[in-house]
């Protein structure tokens, strides 16, 4: 036991890999996608709205992308008898796919008027 303990001890000590920071453009991949969230970053007050709602758009993509395949592969659990839990987490996901339709319009209409 305190052999881990000294061993956790000397990882932090000595560094080990620094911690990548979050970037727009990793958000983005990560299927972020509110305009609040991504004005935290300072390059995003640089870019002309043309440019926001394509990283806007990206975000949706990659989002709606993720919920599909976790909707996918709940879905494909063989019997939902054995695993009653798994048809309220379809739903939360349907949920969440219901919201990034409805905030895909509401950007769209948003960034229309700019």
């Amino acid at each position: 036991m305190s052999e881990a303990i000294e061993k956790l001890e000397s990882l932090k000590s000595s560094g080990g890999k620094p911690v990548s920071k979050m970037t727009l453009q990793r958000a983005i991949e990560l299927g972020e996608y509110d305009p609040e969230f991504l004005s935290t970053f300072p390059e995003w007050h640089t870019l002309s709205p043309h440019v926001q709602l394509q990283f806007i758009r990206n975000g949706l993509d990659n989002r709606e992308r993720q919920l599909v395949v976790q909707w996918s592969e709940i879905n494909n659990v063989l019997d939902f008898r054995l695993k009653p839990q798994m048809r309220e987490a379809l739903r939360n996901i349907e949920r969440q796919l219901d919201k990034v339709h409805s905030d895909r319009e509401r950007l769209y209409l948003e960034y229309s008027k700019k």
